[in-house]
């Protein structure tokens, strides 16, 4: 596995990392976990991110580096653990953090993030948002103090609001969720410059867009209540498709070839849930680089939909059954 540096780190990270949300959803569930994990280490991943939200991703996470060997630079987010979580509270923050170690078996770890700071209504980290003052900055400044983390981290689902975050300069490394992929491009007009300015290490996440670039919806796009799904993502997608039938690259694969060609990006995250998963994003990782002409091709599909509908969900809400989706709100005819 190639590696890259994490900016102004200065640590070498693989450039395929594994987010480790979706470790226990598998099949085999908390016991699948272990098995992904050590293979990932195997392949070279080198990075492994999970958060105390993302239900027992720590805990499991944890039990399997407790009989691993190899080198891996553990990242970790605060974040809300439970109802009732107070971004506000110093106590709760510390607690949430000491949670984490307990859980990951570590007395640090290399990176720690905030979660969602771009998002004030969600998560009300901040007392102000022109300077981004708040408990939160003091708890990390202690921490490296401390000795308990190293570098410290944002992790945003924006592409603008994060923006200023980003430039106060605070922070070592940004991750970016949801807005940097074949289709969804957002993330390059003012993120990704501004986190190259300050040496940020950069990670992209969700190359398969949250489902959306992981499968192929051929019949469902044919037959989806355009409310959503507007007439020329439609297009779009379809466009997509026929490139994958012509490339004979499967889709995944080629989201991720894509984004792993970001000279900017310090990794990529891969959330597998079996080890089947795991190995394609691998072998994606290996193949390189896509031929020119089929970047190309990617830029003008994009250039359809430069910019996300209002209207349309972060997740994909096409997979699974019509019947499901309906029962979610989205109609189907």
């Amino acid at each position: 596995m190639k590696t890259r540096f994490l900016g102004r780190t200065g640590l070498k990270v693989s450039e395929l990392s594994l987010g480790a949300a979706f470790v226990t959803k598998g099949e085999s569930g908390f016991k699948g976990a272990a098995p992904l994990i050590h293979e990932a280490l195997d392949l070279g991943l080198s990075l492994i991110d999970t958060l105390a939200d993302y239900g027992d991703s720590e805990a499991a996470v944890g039990e399997a580096l407790r009989s691993e060997t190899q080198p891996v630079i553990i990242a970790t987010k605060l974040g809300p653990r439970s109802r009732g979580f107070n971004p506000k509270s110093r106590k709760q923050l510390r607690k949430t953090f000491a949670d984490s170690l307990r859980l990951l078996h570590r007395d640090s770890v290399n990176i720690l993030m905030i979660h969602e700071p771009d998002r004030p209504g969600q998560i009300d980290w901040w007392d102000d948002l022109r300077t981004y003052d708040g408990p939160v900055v003091e708890v990390l400044r202690e921490l490296k103090e401390e000795g308990k983390i190293r570098y410290t981290r944002l992790g945003g689902t924006t592409a603008y609001e994060i923006v200023p975050l980003i430039a106060t300069g605070f922070f070592n490394v940004v991750l970016t969720a949801f807005n940097y992929s074949i289709l969804w491009r957002e993330a390059a007009i003012e993120l990704l410059p501004e986190a190259r300015r300050q040496n940020m290490g950069i990670l992209l996440a969700s190359p398969t867009q949250q489902g959306w670039l992981a499968h192929r919806y051929d019949s469902q796009i044919k037959q989806a209540n355009s409310r959503w799904l507007n007439k020329p993502r439609r297009e779009q997608l379809k466009k997509l498709y026929a490139l994958v039938d012509e490339t004979g690259i499967p889709l995944p694969e080629l989201a991720l070839c894509w984004a792993l060609m970001n000279p900017d990006a310090s990794t990529v995250l891969t959330g597998p849930r079996n080890l089947d998963q795991l190995r394609q994003n691998a072998r994606a990782a290996e193949a390189g680089s896509l031929p020119s002409d089929i970047v190309d091709r990617l830029d003008e599909i994009a250039s359809i939909v430069p910019f996300r509908p209002f209207e349309e969900p972060f997740g994909c809400p096409l997979r699974g059954n019509p019947d499901l989706v309906k029962r979610r709100g989205y109609a189907f005819r």
